[in-house]
């Protein structure tokens, strides 16, 4: 399979698509595959993320803002779970996904490629290119090593698999370890700093025995405010924005909960399933977005959480004990 699609990226008119909002991960999969096949057009309809930017502007990534899909012979789609993370783009029959993400059988149609055992899209996009002996040039290999870095929460939620495969980037392309950092690191903007701010002052909490779950809301930079309410001593975090009707919820779990069986991916893609919205993710990040009340969808968020907590807490007692 890794083979077949790496003969479909040999096309030479081709565009790459990224989802809403897209990360280092998503970028540095799709500039990659730009560089190593073929050229590509890279096209994010829902726009990028800050650190994404920052390295797109390091590196002269140039990312389309609008594009007309129908002019190219092969449409990829890269680290997006979902036709529906991908609007106001329409995908057409036929294109090649390539994603890390647990499937959600939304991508009928299209040549499929997943590997959810993956940390990070970046890996994937890694073993397509080394599957037909091609050389990753330095800047591909730097911002491949950049999506691995920030997927993994900087090596938090790291496998061994992918340490091998980050290793052999950094060797392969001559990298230091400091290029990668520094790649993505960059000073929150006042603005970021004041919706952080704005997030922590309208939290709220619960908990179940030392398992503390946080929600808030604000008007954007939602996966920055999670990290704060993280740092601020929650095991689990979301945090909304809501935009006229529709919504959207960053979600981020500690890596101790993670180990003990918290998967925000799945709880997203339950809710989403439950709510006709869109979620989904990792075990230690994920998101959902779609036409709601921001207030009522992080009550969701809180009440599954809540329940995830207290099938922990039991798991953990003695079988003597009484609960």
């Amino acid at each position: 399979m890794i083979k077949e699609t790496a003969e479909l990226l040999k096309a030479e008119n081709k565009v790459i698509l990224v989802h809403g909002n897209a990360d280092m991960d998503a970028i540095g999969s799709a500039f990659a595959l730009s560089v190593c096949f073929p050229k590509g057009d890279i096209f994010a309809p829902g726009g990028v993320d800050r650190v994404a930017g920052l390295v797109a502007e390091k590196l002269n990534i140039d990312i389309l803002e609008e594009c007309d899909i129908s002019r190219y012979d092969l449409v990829v789609v890269v680290d997006t779970s979902s036709p529906e993370q991908l609007k106001p783009a329409v995908v057409p029959d036929g294109s090649v996904v390539i994603d890390h993400h647990a499937p959600t059988g939304k991508w009928e149609g299209m040549h499929f490629l997943c590997d959810d055992t993956k940390v990070s899209c970046c890996e994937l996009v890694k073993d397509i290119i080394d599957s037909v002996d091609i050389d990753i040039p330095k800047e591909a290999a730097i911002a491949l090593l950049g999506g691995m870095l920030t997927d993994s929460g900087h090596f938090q939620f790291a496998d061994p698999k992918m340490m091998i495969s980050f290793a052999e980037l950094l060797q392969n392309s001559d990298i230091f370890m400091g290029e990668v950092f520094s790649l993505t690191r960059s000073q929150m903007t006042m603005s970021e700093r004041i919706a952080v701010m704005k997030a922590v002052s309208r939290v709220k909490f619960d908990h179940v025995g030392n398992m503390i779950v946080a929600v808030s809301y604000g008007g954007s930079f939602e996966a920055s405010s999670c990290r704060a309410l993280m740092m601020a001593g929650a095991d689990v975090a979301f945090v909304g924005s809501q935009r006229d009707d529709e919504f959207r919820i960053s979600g981020r779990a500690s890596q101790e909960m993670v180990k003990k069986g918290i998967h925000l991916g799945n709880m997203m893609g339950g809710i989403s399933g439950e709510t006709n919205t869109d979620g989904g993710g990792h075990g230690g990040a994920a998101g959902i977005s779609g036409i709601g009340d921001i207030e009522a969808m992080l009550h969701i968020c809180m009440l599954k959480t809540m329940d995830e907590f207290r099938g922990i807490k039991n798991s953990s007692q003695p079988e003597n004990e009484v609960i």
